[in-house]
């Protein structure tokens, strides 16, 4: 009868153990479905920015407009300082993440997330990269920098030109990478006519097919989403494209009706350009045109098998180019 009993005792013990942990498994996964994936992503990405000597820090301008950065715990003033400034591909965090680790052992990195991406925004109507630019060089101001270079991809090029062009007392060097600045209209409209449909819908998906279509248009090497099935694809757009979709849409807006682009002011500072000779985005005819328009104290470089994202299929050599032109060595130091 004791016996009986232990046995009975044990195998209720075990019921509901085990039911226990079903539960905590059920909610766990419960969590996961109402949580985007793209948060559980963020989070590993801070870990990772953190581990490279970076820390949040938030910056607010006035009562309408806040600027999150990415800055150094500790910086070094024996290290030149860097900023880097993201394209429409995401946060600073997901288009900086295969760079900020060679970087930072270099320079003192400070990384925005521009407005309407990240955490950064503004309630404040003017959607020019003008306004962006104005609003990054402030919050470096209240950082406490003084001089920098900054290097920009894609429409974060557009951004960084904007910043040496109107602030050379404290821009130093620049870097440039796969961006349209200098097009011409009918240029413009010549490459945007090839995706065949509203490029807004593209450059700002909505859907995995835009997602994909996206990305096809942006890597040569491979393709990143050729494998990921939509229900994971569908939720990285739920959790990056559709967080001020309709601000970012005018930011597109607004750099493709405007007109006065197409013969940019000359740089005064050193500027490096660098570009995938695949990129379908921004030709690689557009960096020339750029190069002859800057004159002497500008230089091409070109990746080569590299499409747009050449800080995702050619992070390595992107390093390189940056190290050695802002630090001044020799490609063989590096």
């Amino acid at each position: 009868m004791e016996y009986s009993k232990l046995v009975w005792c044990g195998l209720s013990s075990y019921i509901s153990i085990t039911l226990s942990f079903f539960h905590i498994f059920r909610s766990v996964l419960s969590s996961f479905n109402r949580i985007p994936l793209t948060v559980y992503l963020d989070c590993i990405l801070s870990l990772y920015f953190w581990f490279c000597g970076l820390c949040p820090c938030t910056v607010d301008l006035d009562d309408h407009t806040t600027i999150h950065f990415w800055t150094p715990r500790h910086r070094r003033l024996d290290k030149p300082d860097l900023v880097m400034i993201h394209g429409f591909g995401g946060t600073s965090r997901w288009q900086f993440s295969t760079q900020v680790a060679s970087l930072s052992q270099h320079f003192n990195l400070y990384v925005p997330d521009l407005l309407f991406f990240g955490k950064s925004h503004t309630a404040k109507s003017d959607r020019s990269d003008k306004f962006q630019a104005e609003c990054i060089m402030e919050g470096l101001k209240k950082l406490g920098l003084d001089r920098f270079a900054v290097y920009g991809i894609s429409y974060g090029g557009y951004v960084a030109y904007q910043m040496a062009e109107k602030h050379p007392e404290v821009v130093d060097k620049v870097v440039l990478a796969s961006t349209g600045v200098g097009c011409s209209d009918d240029q413009k409209m010549k490459e945007l006519n090839k995706f065949g449909r509203n490029v807004l819908d593209i450059l700002v998906p909505d859907n995995p097919d835009d997602l994909r279509l996206l990305v096809k248009f942006s890597t040569f090497k491979f393709n990143p989403l050729k494998w990921t099935p939509n229900f994971f694809v569908s939720r990285f757009v739920d959790g990056i494209y559709r967080t001020h979709r309709k601000e970012k849409l005018e930011l597109l807006e607004d750099l493709m009706e405007r007109t006065e682009d197409s013969r940019p002011c000359i740089l005064t500072q050193e500027t490096l350009l660098i570009w995938g000779d695949k990129d379908q985005v921004f030709p690689l005819y557009m960096g020339y045109q750029l190069q002859r328009r800057l004159g002497s104290k500008s230089r091409l470089e070109i990746i080569k098998d590299t499409g747009h994202a050449s800080n995702i299929e050619s992070a390595g050599t992107l390093n390189r180019l940056i190290k050695s032109f802002v630090l001044g060595q020799s490609q063989n130091g590096i």
